[in-house]
């Protein structure tokens, strides 16, 4: 059996397991646990009763998070010629064509959270789809990442704009923020990836469509929130 850390064990004694807590009470319990040597990532995961087998029933978009996510997101550019000056000049951490696509399959080379390509180089980073569709990196138009709008859309991933995507079991994963926010800034963060959630629900889904949610910091156990309670707090929060 996993023997459990002294901090992850005095975190457990600050709540009830079996229970489900409204959003700002499980915040203020993660807030409230033993502090890791970092600043922690606070995570909401999702589940929901979609059946993804079904390319209908699954969800893949993105949202901008109002308070940001507290991380330097660092964004490589695929284009040529004045959209790669666009890309520089709007702050791209790395921009390229097929010579940065080469670093990426001899290299092993992986140094970006999001790569946003133009549509006429989709061709060329296709031949890459092994390596960067697992990683969950391939650019896709859903999520804004395939577009001629290149200025646009490295501010706004620089800003705070992450993406939604239904895992293999139906779950959505999402890093709302840091330990250190305020609650406010968790609850704005949490409201706007909610109210996304509710919007992108498939019309080809049947059942309960949020079946649970439970919040974590990076090394801290999982805190149940209240579905009901959850939804509320979509129409408290003004987006």
């Amino acid at each position: 059996m996993h023997k459990r850390s002294k901090r992850y064990v005095q975190a457990l004694s600050l709540f009830d397991r079996n229970q489900k807590y409204d959003p700002v009470q499980a915040f203020e319990i993660v807030q409230n646990s033993p502090k890791a040597k970092f600043d922690e990532t606070v995570e909401v995961s999702v589940r929901t009763g979609l059946d993804v087998k079904h390319a209908d029933q699954q969800i893949r978009t993105t949202v901008s998070l109002p308070a940001g996510t507290g991380k330097k997101v660092r964004v490589l550019v695929v284009a040529k010629g004045e959209k790669a000056n666009e890309a520089k000049e709007a702050g791209a951490d790395y921009v390229g064509a097929e010579d940065i696509l080469q670093k990426i399959q001899q290299e092993n080379w992986f140094d970006f959270d999001v790569i946003i390509a133009t549509p006429d180089m989709m061709g060329a980073l296709g031949k890459l789809g092994r390596i960067l569709g697992p990683k969950g990196l391939m650019p896709n138009p859903k999520t804004g990442t395939v577009t001629f709008d290149i200025a646009r859309a490295v501010k706004e991933f620089k800003a705070g704009k992450v993406e939604l995507r239904t895992d293999k079991s139906g779950i959505l994963h999402v890093p709302i923020g840091k330990v250190s926010f305020s609650k406010e800034d968790l609850m704005a963060n949490f409201a706007a990836v909610m109210d996304t959630i509710l919007r992108s629900k498939p019309s080809a889904a049947k059942g309960t469509y949020l079946k649970s949610i439970t919040v974590s910091s990076t090394m801290g156990p999982g805190i149940k929130i209240d579905t009901n309670k959850a939804t509320e707090s979509v129409k408290k929060v003004n987006l």
